[in-house]
């Protein structure tokens, strides 16, 4: 087990890959500026809560084992995050927790960008459209909030996280498309029940005793007369 920081793309992608990554990750930070999704974090309260979830997360993310550079396994929590915060306050833990590695010379400043494409950005993405899809063409219940979104969304955003390093490392010649379905991304892939049941607990327990910790949760849509 390696103890080493998640940055996944440091040291097998060319320079325009981490260019284009710190591109997108410019415009997610402007159009974050701009939705005033912000603001919230100015509430003393709310403002803990996100930190210390993120500091949560950012142990969890510690604790990762691989089988050669760039291709690595563990845990995320991007769901939860989403879950708790939405979308935009999600990738922005997911940032820090990138800048924190960095700092402690953990991660690589370089593949920031692209990094918090793929491991923030896209997961957040994802468990966030399953989250209003759910909310949009099924019933509002608290079975099917925490099924839907605390196992369904959580397994899937990992699924698009091992989908998208397969396509990325293969794009850009790093190794062998056939290595990578292989010796990478059925794991990635299996990566995923654990990071179902993970967050499906956690959000569980949160919904149930600590309700107001979860921002996409709503007593009295998902539990009153129901």
């Amino acid at each position: 087990m390696n103890f080493t920081a998640p940055a996944l793309f440091a040291s097998v992608f060319p320079e325009s890959f981490h260019l284009l990554g710190w591109i997108g990750l410019a415009i997610l930070g402007w159009r974050w500026l701009m939705s005033g999704d912000w603001r919230q974090l100015a509430d003393p309260q709310r403002l803990n809560l996100f930190l210390g979830a993120t500091v949560l997360v950012l142990a969890l993310w510690q604790i990762r084992t691989g089988v050669k550079p760039g291709l690595s396994f563990h845990l995320y929590g991007m769901a939860a995050l989403t879950l708790m915060f939405g979308f935009w306050r999600a990738t922005f833990a997911g940032v820090l927790i990138l800048v924190v590695d960095a700092i402690f010379g953990r991660g690589s400043w370089a593949a920031i960008g692209v990094d918090a494409l793929v491991m923030a950005a896209l997961p957040a993405l994802v468990s966030w459209y399953v989250f209003r899809l759910l909310e949009r063409v099924l019933p509002n219940h608290f079975f099917i909030y925490v099924l839907g979104n605390g196992f369904f969304g959580a397994a899937l955003s990992v699924v698009v996280i091992g989908l998208a390093t397969t396509a990325l490392m293969s794009l850009a010649g790093a190794y062998p498309l056939d290595y990578l379905l292989s010796h990478y991304t059925p794991y990635a892939l299996l990566i995923s029940w654990g990071e179902a049941f993970t967050t499906g607990m956690m959000i569980t327990v949160m919904v149930v005793y600590r309700p107001d910790w979860v921002e996409s949760f709503d007593d009295a849509r998902y539990i009153q007369n129901k």
